[in-house]
């Protein structure tokens, strides 16, 4: 996993792309529910705890989500 800085709006984003609800984040990452909602909350860069945002990013990596940011632009893909 990169350590590329993602959005709160990558997050929502990666969750629309494979039709996942906060509640399916918060199952597939082992946070809570009220954290995921209090996350998304937010506008800008995520934030939260360093090991929240690891499990979130575990989460999306193990779905083959791909965070892009840089010379690819930002936003989110499936992995090839």
């Amino acid at each position: 996993m990169s350590i590329l800085k993602v959005s709160i709006r990558q997050i929502k984003a990666a969750r629309a792309l494979l039709s996942w609800s906060q509640e399916d984040l918060a199952k597939r990452a082992a946070v809570s529910v009220p954290t995921v909602k209090r996350l998304e909350s937010e506008d800008g860069e995520l934030g939260g705890r360093e090991d929240t945002v690891q499990k979130l990013r575990a989460a999306f990596d193990s779905a083959g989500i791909e965070f892009l940011g840089g010379s690819k632009g930002t936003g989110v893909r499936l992995r090839k």
